[in-house]
């Protein structure tokens, strides 16, 4: 049985207000809907990675992968070291798509792509996803802390719901970035830290190996054998459909990408996270499953250990007061940091894909904002509604399989085809997506369909349950097969519509995104102070990005001409660009100071520069 001790409760309320100050404080950074949603396009590639990987670690990791790797061993591995295969697409082709084309959501991408309606069909979907996944992640928190707070789990709800929605509400994607940071790296350390202590509380990594089963030493699951976590079922729902969903087309991925400063800083991102800080999340949760199957077989644990109950059951025998309420504050950043993204995510589509084009367009950045904060409400309170729904089903690892299976494959193969197929057209995309959806929901009530695409995977009566891994396999099919033939029977697309929206010569992209010819060759970083002159534009809604006045013999050294995309930053890295700004390049007059940048007030009050302050300026396009 697990008891809270006072220590613990001093360090968890602390967690929760330090958290809620830390994220509402940066509410000052934000000045316009940009702002709110993507941060102002500053941030350094490594701040982001760590904020993606307590995003990818939700509150159901804990208890779904510790309880995999508890029951399966090392092979539990698989569930977050199959991502690699998306890294090429990513950083070489969806990426610059992105950021060089200016969209704003996935749905916009697919308007400019194929056509306003299978942008609205295509929101419908990511809304039902994003705003389940925020029920899945409040559930999952009252499942896990109910029998430790010994209190209703909708009121456990309630609480972190009002924090996340304070501080996302105040400071939007900036706020969910600067506490995403801080909860990845706790997530990460709190990992290591249970698997360190078990094993100097084993006697050493001797006595835990040696009590590790045979059968737990392989790094790779059964092929096909075991219907609830087999390699060919990990292979299609995690590594293909939820991995291609999460990394192309999860909106609160897309606007972390958007957030930092350019396209060489996305890619970096992508490669920290996929190479060095997956592989480091995976062993932070299944460690203490693994941990937990030693101790049940040395006799530490009891033999009829509860595997769901098996990551806070190992935390509280290994750790001491204290030190189990900085787990439990883990645990909490876990669930915050996925959720936090989420709702700014719900927000984000709200206000770009519904608001913005149909219900009120051409108003006003400030109404838009003002949306965007209220949304934020409205989609933490959804949340908290459909927790008695997910409730009904017999395992959070049941309710989050149906959920991501019935949802992820019409997506993920639209997208894929869209990116990578010219000849891909509106009817077809509208066809993967409404077929695809129409296809999943009938594997859920007549299995035998998915019987083709199980790869021999035995047969798990009761609904929802059959094929719960391999169904994404038959949904993918479905969905691009499909939306090829349907392709192949329609027109194709005009080629002049497909410049910037698909795989191709980056350099194109690069024309679209300046208005004007690149100017990619590579030149110097200067430093200059900078002072703002209520002469120089501030710049406009869409990218924040005013003139800065330019010597002409900074220009020179960087190589830049008038017009060029230029970044001005704080030189501190370890601001990871929350001081900076965006601008176009333009000379200085003659009579202005030759060691000095000169930007507008406005933009000087956003970048939170001082008045004479040393800045860095480099060029990008």
């Amino acid at each position: 049985m697990v008891h809270i001790q006072p220590i613990d409760w001093i360090i968890l309320i602390a967690y929760f207000i330090g958290i809620l100050g830390f994220g509402a404080y940066y509410g000052k950074f934000v000045k316009t809907s940009t702002d709110f949603f993507f941060g102002g396009k500053r941030f350094a590639w490594w701040l982001i990675a760590f904020s993606c990987i307590a995003t990818l670690v939700g509150s159901y990791s804990f208890v779904k992968y510790s309880e995999n790797a508890f029951k399966y061993g090392f092979s539990s591995s698989m569930s977050y070291m199959n991502d690699w295969m998306w890294l090429p697409l990513m950083m070489f082709g969806w990426i610059p798509i992105i950021y060089y084309s200016k969209i704003k959501s996935v749905p916009e991408y697919f308007e400019k792509r194929f056509s306003p309606a299978t942008r609205m069909a295509l929101t419908v979907f990511m809304l039902l996803y994003l705003t389940g996944y925020i029920g899945i992640n409040f559930y999952t928190m009252g499942v896990v802390m109910q029998p430790i707070l010994k209190i209703d789990i909708i009121y456990i709800v309630l609480v972190v719901a009002v924090i996340c929605a304070v501080y996302i509400t105040a400071g939007g994607q900036t706020s969910v970035i600067m506490t995403d940071l801080l909860q990845g790296i706790l997530l990460l350390i709190a990992g290591v830290t249970i698997f360190v202590a078990g094993i100097f509380y084993l006697g050493g990594f001797g006595e835990f190996w040696s009590h590790v089963p045979a059968g737990h030493k392989y790094a790779l699951a059964e092929y096909n054998n075991d219907a609830s976590f087999s390699f060919v079922g990990v292979f299609w729902q995690d590594g293909m459909a939820n991995s291609a969903v999460f990394w192309f087309m999860n909106q609160g991925i897309i606007m972390r990408f958007l957030a930092v400063r350019s396209v060489k800083d996305a890619r970096l991102t992508m490669l920290m996270v996929i190479m060095v800080l997956c592989p480091l999340a995976m062993f932070a949760i299944d460690s203490t499953g693994w941990l937990g199957t030693a101790m049940v077989n040395k006799g530490l644990l009891p033999p009829d250990v509860n595997p769901q109950n098996i990551f806070m059951n190992t935390a509280y025998f290994i750790c001491r007061p204290g030190v189990f309420g900085l787990i439990l504050a883990a645990l909490t950043a876990a669930l915050m940091s996925t959720v936090d993204t989420l709702i700014n995510a719900v927000a984000a589509i709200t206000v770009n894909d519904v608001v913005q084009p149909y219900l009120a367009p051409g108003r006003k950045d400030s109404y838009y904002l003002a949306v965007a904060r209220w949304v934020s409400v409205a989609a933490t309170l959804l949340g908290v509604v459909l927790v008695p729904l997910f409730a009904r089903f017999e395992s959070i690892y049941v309710a989050h399989g149906i959920f991501t299976a019935t949802i992820t494959p019409p997506m993920a193969a639209a997208l894929l085809l869209a990116i990578c197929w010219k000849r891909f057209n509106a009817p077809g995309a509208m066809a993967a997506l409404i077929g695809g959806g129409l296809a999943m929901i009938a594997g859920m009530f007549y299995p035998q369909l998915i019987v083709p695409f199980s790869h021999g995977e035995p047969f798990t009566p009761g609904f929802g349950n059959a094929y719960i891994y391999t169904r994404a396999f038959y949904g993918l099919a479905c969905a691009a097969g499909i939306g090829i033939i349907v392709t192949l029977v329609t027109k194709k697309p005009p080629r002049e519509k497909l410049a910037g929206l698909v795989i191709g010569p980056e350099r194109a992209a690069m024309k679209i995104y300046k208005g004007s010819e690149p100017n990619p060759e590579p030149g110097k970083i200067v430093r200059l102070a900078v002072q703002a002159w209520d002469a120089v534009p501030a710049g406009g809604e869409e990218d924040g990005a005013g003139a800065v006045l330019l010597p002409e013999s900074a220009l020179k050294a960087m190589n830049a001409r008038p017009g060029d995309h230029v970044y001005l930053c704080d030189p501190r890295w370890w601001y990871g660009g929350l001081h900076s700004i965006h601008a176009r390049a333009a000379l200085a007059p003659n009579d202005a100071p030759g060691d000095t940048a000169l930007i507008s007030g406005f933009n000087m009050e956003v970048s939170l520069f001082r008045p004479g302050q040393i800045v860095t300026i480099e060029k990008f396009l």
